[in-house]
């Protein structure tokens, strides 16, 4: 890219605009873009959403089940370069027959694997910036395929320093950095208390980031001519995918490290009507984790909550299943809800942690981050 040197914080505010902008982190590639910093949240009130036209009526979505390995701490530029180069592999060999994938998905952590044991310090070393090296090789691949690929990793950003983020990338066939979105939120009290997810989300700072970005920022929803893409790596939080269907998200990309449940992704597409894909970790050999553990059963999901393709196996493969985007737009609609039922119950409720509580103070690990939290909650 030749904006790297662009202030992020000015291209996010550029969400206001054409359709490919209404996303958290759209790095809007050309210096035209007139930042307008949008406050409220757009959602229709007609049971439509915001599109963009589409460029087929039909395409072809793949999932990269791939391995996970952990950046060498003595060694990080290098094999940090050798895991993008098992990627970039890996992208070629999703279009070594035949046409490939118009969108290829990847997991959480594809370039920077996840560590045993790494501190806060740990993951800024191994973080990558995004635009950065790593994201000019995958998007030369785009380029020359002329696909969508979508990866999540570790990241670290000027605008927030000391912070370690987990972004998902989505970059466009042209190479342009089309989205880099924020995880919502980590999951807390998940670990008896004595560790805690140290990674900085938009809940841990959340005042700031609506400041920095507006509120529709939160939930962004990206508009491209193969229909309306959502990322997202939280799991078991049903509330945050309805938001985002009603917010016009068509195909839902979950990522994944170490598992998840498939009947909370099969359920994020049969209560909300759309497709969802999950990419979880193939067998990763010279993982510091067992090999096999939690590997494998990437899947897409149709608005049925059936399974469309699921991975046969825990070993890295390619999963595809054909979106025919153009029929699904013409019948779909948001989610049929009915919120004068239970918005009072949801606005009376208190999460049993109060949000920006990395705001001031970043924890250094796990467990100084279980230290911190033990008496943050509200809960009794």
């Amino acid at each position: 890219m030749n904006d790297a040197t662009v202030s992020r914080r000015a291209l996010l505010g550029a969400a206001g605009g054409v359709g490919l902008s209404a996303a958290l982190g759209v790095f809007a590639t050309t210096a035209a873009a007139q930042p307008t910093p949008k406050l409220g949240v757009s959602v229709n009130p007609d049971g439509r959403y915001p599109t963009v036209p589409l460029a087929k009526e039909s395409w072809t979505l793949g999932i990269a089940q791939a391995r996970s390995i952990p950046v060498n701490l003595t060694r990080v530029t290098a094999s940090r370069r050798d895991n993008l180069q098992h990627m970039i592999d890996l992208i070629d060999a999703a279009f070594a027959f035949g046409a490939g994938p118009d969108l290829l998905f990847f997991h959480e952590f594809p370039i920077t694997g996840f560590g045993a044991g790494w501190t806060r310090n740990d993951v800024l070393k191994v973080a990558i910036e995004i635009p950065g090296e790593e994201t000019e090789a995958i998007a030369k691949k785009a380029r020359q395929y002329g696909c969508y690929i979508v990866f999540g990793s570790y990241a670290r950003d000027a605008d927030w320093v000391g912070h370690a983020l987990s972004i998902t990338t989505i970059i466009g066939p042209d190479g342009r950095i089309l989205a880099r979105g924020w995880k919502a939120r980590n999951i807390k009290g998940a670990f008896g208390g004595e560790i805690e997810l140290f990674t900085t989300t938009i809940y841990d700072v959340l005042d700031r980031f609506v400041e920095m970005y507006g509120r529709d920022a939160i939930l962004p929803v990206t508009q491209t001519p193969i229909g309306n893409l959502a990322t997202s790596s939280v799991q078991r939080e049903p509330e945050l995918f309805r938001a985002l269907a009603i917010k016009g998200a068509e195909v839902i990309l979950r990522t994944a490290t170490g598992g998840f449940v498939p009947a909370d992704i099969a359920a994020t597409s049969l209560y909300n009507g759309v497709y969802t894909a999950v990419s979880n970790n193939a067998i990763s050999p010279g993982s510091p984790f067992f090999e096999d553990t939690n590997a494998g059963n990437s899947a897409i999901y149709g608005p049925d909550g059936e399974a469309m393709a699921i991975a046969k196996s825990p070993n890295e493969t390619l999963v595809t299943a054909h979106i025919p985007i153009g029929a699904f737009r013409a019948r779909h609609r948001q989610p049929t809800i009915h919120p004068q039922l239970y918005m009072d119950v949801y606005e009376g409720y208190s999460p049993r942690f109060p949000p920006n509580l990395f705001d001031k103070y970043q924890p250094t690990d796990l467990k100084d981050a279980g230290r911190y939290l033990r008496d943050k909650g509200v809960w009794k």
